[in-house]
């Protein structure tokens, strides 16, 4: 269960955005004007795997100076924490005109691997710079990679299809980074009732994966939007090699 899982565990919009059923370009589209970003809104997930509660994520957006920040924690708790414990921390800064991300912090604690990731977005250069410690060794990395323009990333990628209009049938193809670049497309399967803890909710199911790139057939994802202009992510299951995770909306913070 890393920070990338707790997301994946992956209105009308201006710009090159095309909201047509079927192929859309690969690219990121800036929000609508007065689109009302949830600042200040904390979503506290349970997460579970084959029926067993495997720990807490929460994913939360505030406004930081000029640009957005999102904050997402993973913690294990129970007999999950016990065979293989985790503790996350991922932080990523997106400029709000745009929804391309700015810059991505991670401190990862999974089982007996721990390492800090550091990512930098530089759209003039073309290109993203990655820094990595591991925190037993103290081994370090510098990768740079090719950046063909605005990308999000794997936790922001969630607020920005939530951005989206939704429209049942619709799909969408963007760009997301973790230091490559990987194209994702989104389809808007169905409408269907959902109930959680945090209560039960009318909702359009948007499914998720990898069309190139790193992250290509490594799983899918499942997110169930509630069907009103908040599109508040209530659900996410995520389907990898080694099972599946589920994740349910317990409250809102505010």
């Amino acid at each position: 269960m890393t920070t990338l899982l707790i997301a994946t565990l992956l209105s009308a919009q201006q710009g090159p955005h095309t909201d047509t059923i079927g192929p859309a370009p690969v690219q990121i589209a800036p929000p609508r004007p007065n689109y009302p970003f949830p600042d200040g809104h904390s979503y506290v997930y349970g997460a579970e795997w084959h029926l067993i509660t495997a720990g807490t994520g929460v994913v939360r957006m505030d406004a930081a100076g000029n640009d957005r920040k999102v904050t997402a924690t993973a913690e294990s708790s129970g007999a999950v924490n016990v065979l293989f414990p985790v503790h996350d921390r991922f932080e990523s800064h997106f400029d709000p005109r745009t929804f391309c991300s700015l810059s991505i912090f991670k401190h990862s604690e999974e089982g007996s691997h721990k390492r800090e990731t550091s990512i930098q977005f530089d759209y003039a250069r073309k290109r993203s710079t990655l820094d990595e410690k591991n925190l037993k060794t103290g081994e370090t990395k510098h990768v740079e990679n090719d950046l063909a323009g605005c990308t999000t990333d794997v936790i922001t990628g969630f607020y920005y299809l939530q951005s989206l209009p939704l429209q049942l049938g619709a799909s969408y193809e963007f760009p997301i980074s973790d230091g490559k670049t990987t194209v994702v497309r989104a389809t808007v399967e169905k409408r269907e009732q959902i109930r959680v803890p945090a209560g039960s909710f009318p909702t359009v199911l948007v499914t998720a994966e990898a069309t190139s790139g790193p992250l290509q057939s490594k799983g899918r994802v499942w997110v169930w939007y509630s069907e009103d202009p908040s599109h508040t992510p209530v659900q996410m299951r995520a389907k990898l090699g080694w099972g599946t995770l589920l994740f349910r909306l317990q409250r809102i913070e505010r």
